[in-house]
């Protein structure tokens, strides 16, 4: 007897009432030798299901498995040739993703025992009614929910990734270009590369891009390819059934299965083995996993950012990058400036710092005076915005800036007009005056940058 397959058209289903939303974007698969447990069960589950298949016999089944993939397995227990229970642990063995819900007419404890033993999270008898099997399936699924938030959560905890949630703070035009282009590639499933160095922003300005797309209310992962030994971020990416078959609780689901659905933020691209390079560039190119030791593919649905500090174009010459992987993620190139070239941002995140820091640290704000901004201001900041948090966080602590930012009445010009500081904001504006407010006419004949005129006259709000 052939399977049968049913695809309940979006407005054909019915609604799942107390059975959860999730049943309506589930995917069966019924296993039952019996004509008729199929029909009934195909009855209740195809208008409230996105789609739902039959097979009579294990041997159709797993042909099944291998063209899709299944949310829920409900299997017969009790069949010709093999028992459920059998096939369920061969599956296990050669890749089986999904939940597994026993039903049988001939129950009895040591029956249940091996069921769960085989992997089977739910166990319902015959005879049952619609609510009985709809409520299992419901239960299945919401587990499955909660084992991807507890995964996500604890890999969350695990990597530290409570910074970085503000979104991109500052007016400077380089940024509002950076959030013009955000906007943009938001709704496009499109991968994009951040690029710059360290401290620069580059997991802010994706957590600001996911925030804009349409998966605003899924997990946002970050994965930081740098801190993550290679010996076992293959396993730890796309998982490992290897192995397990005797144990189907200790098989490794790796992040991206648990992900799906969600945006994959990879940090420092540049430094994944590169073996593990070849295995993602296929799961980009074609949105399916295969993890370590199973004979089938499970789909995805993911949105994938990367960023690294490093030269990529150079690493690909050196032969520690591929080319292939290299074009395949550089189609959209966001490069996120140095602090230095957009002082003007530097009081609104200081502020924003001193607000946040002083909260979680419980300690009273420090003033940011003028004259702490304008030190702030005049400062190179190497480590970029990471550093300026960082100076913030230890002043707190120490309950005072360290001299070179704390300034005071010396760094006044109305009390102070013959400081050097005040001399050169003096000679400045006096040049910029005389040519009638031209930036690259006076950068020209003070002899020094476009860009520091522009620093300068930001900082003095100019």
């Amino acid at each position: 007897m052939n399977e049968q397959a049913h695809t309940a058209p979006a407005g054909a289903r019915q609604g799942t009432g107390d059975f959860g939303t999730s049943l309506a974007q589930a995917s069966i698969l019924v296993v039952d030798d019996e004509p008729g447990m199929r029909n009934f069960l195909l009855k209740v589950l195809a208008p409230r299901c996105r789609q739902v298949e039959a097979a009579p016999d294990c041997t159709a089944a797993a042909a099944l498995l291998d063209r899709h993939h299944f949310d829920i397995v409900i299997l017969d227990n009790v069949m010709p040739g093999k028992n459920g229970l059998e096939w369920l642990r061969e599956q296990r063995a050669i890749g089986f993703f999904a939940d597994a819900i026993l039903i049988t007419a001939f129950a009895d404890l040591e029956t249940a025992i091996e069921a769960l033993r085989a992997g089977a999270v739910d166990f319902v008898l015959k005879p049952f009614r619609s609510n009985q099997i709809l409520n299992a399936v419901a239960r299945s699924l919401d587990r499955q929910q909660l084992r991807r938030e507890n995964f996500l959560l604890r890999h969350e905890l695990a990597t530290d990734q409570a910074a970085g949630r503000t979104g991109l703070v500052g007016c400077s035009m380089r940024l509002e270009d950076i959030r013009a282009t955000l906007k943009k590639v938001a709704p496009l499933p499109t991968p994009v590369l951040f690029t710059g160095d360290t401290g620069t922003g580059k997991e802010v300005a994706a957590r600001t891009l996911h925030a804009m797309s349409d998966r605003a209310d899924r997990p946002f992962v970050a994965v930081n390819c740098a801190t993550t030994s290679p010996d076992i971020i293959a396993a730890e990416l796309f998982g490992d059934v290897s192995g397990h078959a005797e144990a189907p609780e200790g098989r490794r689901d790796g992040l991206l299965l648990h992900a799906s659905g969600a945006t994959i933020f990879l940090d420092e691209i540049a430094d994944l083995p590169l073996p593990v390079q070849g295995m993602l560039l296929r799961v980009i190119d074609e949105m399916r996993l295969r993890p370590f030791g199973s004979e089938r593919e499970v789909p995805l649905n993911l949105r994938f950012i990367f960023a690294t500090n490093k030269d990529l174009a150079a690493a690909v010459e050196a032969g520690s990058f591929r080319a292939d992987l290299y074009h395949r993620i550089n189609v959209l190139n966001i490069h996120m400036p140095p602090l230095s070239e957009h002082p003007e941002d530097i009081p609104e995140l200081a502020s924003l710092f001193m607000s946040q820091i002083s909260h979680q640290l419980g300690r009273p704000p420090l003033a940011l005076g003028e004259d702490v901004l304008l030190n702030l201001a005049t400062y190179d900041w190497p480590g970029n915005v990471r550093e300026l948090r960082n100076l913030i966080e230890r002043s707190l602590i120490l309950g005072e800036f360290p001299p070179e930012f704390a300034g005071g009445a010396a760094d006044y010009c109305p009390e102070n007009p013959d400081t050097l500081a005040c001399v050169e904001r003096r000679h400045i504006l006096r040049i910029l005056e005389a040519c009638g407010g031209n930036r690259a006419e006076a950068a020209r004949r003070l002899g020094v940058s476009r860009k520091t005129i522009d620093r300068k006259c930001a900082m003095w709000n100019v």
